[in-house]
């Protein structure tokens, strides 16, 4: 079926990604995260779950009218009405795939499918039948098959082949599997499944145990050729094998796996850093591959080592993964030219001049209060200027007294649709205080979900970069703020979210599927 050595990246960011309680998206910035997937040359991006709602729908076909490179997917139930929605969704797709999916574990069968293992294996055949007379690229998904009994999973992967499956996937969904273990079920499958030669075998391991990556390494192992992984290994509960850990295991360790990727290593970061600005989901600092730590060392041992010889304590180049030396000559002086040839180094794009000109007018004004500018603070800036939206209300004065043994208290005035409105309330902290003088004025009734700051570069005049994710009637807006204070950026971001929940931008929670 493929090439035995390679394998296939299939990035679910966006459909078990954005299953993390809060990390919903909206169809635009969908769009943007799919373009930087299709920059790293993922081979899939599983673009939703398009019955699950009018909005999903509506991210999958943008998603797969747009992008070019990447085999865009849509997962379904084996039922008629979501196969057929799946399809509509990807009728625009230069590639597409539908990605369906039954229950096999007894417990599942049992307690949520409540059928037999004979109407299982019926319905699974009857679903890839449909969507291959719809499709020519179809998936087939065992969910809970690490749950599963093993004669019953080649029965039904026998079956689904013979109906059209091209790519048979075998989930660890509820991540109870450990490495020995599934490689030798997956092993198992591939040898006893009569037919398994007209198929390519894909793991999708979740992280409930911490053995994604390792579930997924082994499976390639035993000849597992699709491996379903996510950025920053977000998804449901613990998350999804992470991508980057993925390929640059698999990247580095070919000695021992013998096999590759298509990815392109160097644009990992960016994705990484795209992926936790929207979903407000912050990269922890020892985090693999795309951690703040990740090619740190603190230790003079460790120091010395790396400077005489950089592969006496690092496996892997910071720039192989996208890390480089991140200092950019340029300041308050600099032409829009400097400007935006600096932005097509680091893979930004801009849609328009309009934004071109937006974009460069910020710039200046970070240069005006930051000495040093790093494409981090570009990054941020970018995507500021990318996901503006109509500010009916707009932040005109804040003023913030904090002193150690005294009640914090903030005043600000807020413009709403041009007419200005002041406040002034106290709180347990400043950022606590302005949050408080803002609902004063506008009575959004919303509730706060997460606050999360996280400093855009190093150094003690970093900008801020503040998620606020605001809660109301069961809708979920994530607003985002930066500047080199952490109170201005926290009242920007809260702003933000306002101007967003206003829109109507709400990212409602994705229907709970999972495999």
């Amino acid at each position: 079926m493929m090439n035995s050595d390679r394998v296939i990246i299939f990035d679910t960011t966006l459909r078990d990604g954005e299953q993390s309680p809060g990390a919903s998206m909206t169809k635009d910035e969908k769009l943007r995260i799919a373009r930087a997937l299709e920059k790293l040359k993922v081979d899939v991006i599983e673009a939703g779950f398009a019955i699950a709602s009018p909005g999903d729908f509506a991210a999958v076909k943008l998603i797969a009218d747009t992008i070019r490179d990447s085999t865009v997917c849509s997962l379904s139930r084996a039922m008629d009405a979501d196969i057929d929605r799946a399809a509509e969704a990807l009728s625009g797709a230069s590639s597409g795939r539908i990605h369906t999916f039954i229950a096999t574990s007894p417990i599942h069968m049992q307690h949520k499918l409540r059928l037999q293992p004979e109407q299982v294996v019926e319905q699974a055949v009857r679903a890839v039948k449909r969507a291959r007379n719809l499709c020519s690229d179809v998936e087939f998904s065992c969910e809970d098959a690490g749950r599963s009994e093993l004669d019953f999973l080649c029965r039904i992967i026998e079956a689904a082949i013979n109906a059209g499956a091209r790519t048979i996937n075998i989930p660890d969904t509820v991540g109870y599997s450990i490495p020995h273990q599934f490689a030798e079920t997956v092993r198992q499958i591939i040898e006893r499944v009569p037919n398994a030669d007209k198929a390519i075998f894909s793991v999708h391991c979740h992280n409930d145990l911490g053995l994604a990556v390792a579930n997924s390494l082994a499976a390639v192992s035993a000849g597992a050729r699709q491996v379903e992984c996510t950025i920053n290994g977000l998804g449901e509960r613990a998350g999804n094998a992470a991508l980057e850990e993925v390929v640059m295991a698999i990247k580095t360790r070919a000695d021992v796996l013998g096999v590759h990727t298509n990815i392109v290593t160097e644009n990992i970061l960016s994705a990484s850093r795209l992926v936790s600005g929207i979903t407000g989901f912050a990269v922890q600092p020892n985090k693999a591959i795309v951690g703040a730590n990740a090619f740190a060392h603190e230790s003079g041992i460790h120091q010395d080592g790396v400077l005489k010889h950089r592969e006496t304590y690092e496996i892997m180049s910071a720039q192989s993964v996208g890390w480089h030396t991140n200092r950019l000559s340029l300041g308050k002086l600099s032409g829009r030219n400097a400007f935006r040839s600096r932005l097509g180094e680091l893979g930004m794009e801009l849609n328009s001049e309009a934004e071109l000109n937006l974009a460069f007018a910020r710039f200046k004004e970070l240069a005006d209060k930051k000495q040093d500018i790093f494409d981090e603070d570009l990054q941020a800036l970018v995507s500021e200027t990318l996901t503006e939206v109509v500010e009916h209300t707009k932040l005109v004065y804040l003023d913030v007294a904090s002193r150690m043994g005294e009640i914090p208290q903030a005043r600000v005035v807020l413009s709403i649709d041009g007419q200005e409105s002041e406040a002034v309330a106290p709180g347990s902290g400043p950022v606590d205080a302005t949050f408080k003088a803002i609902e004063q004025i506008v009575h959004s009734d919303s509730i706060l979900q997460l606050y999360s700051v996280n400093a855009i570069t190093q150094g003690t005049d970093s900008q801020g970069e503040v998620t606020v994710r605001l809660e109301k009637g069961g809708r979920i807006v994530n607003g985002n703020g930066a500047d080199t204070d952490i109170v201005v950026a926290s009242a920007k971001a809260y702003i933000n979210a306002l101007n967003l929940m206003r829109e109507g931008a709400y990212r409602a929670h994705p229907q709970a599927a999972d495999v």
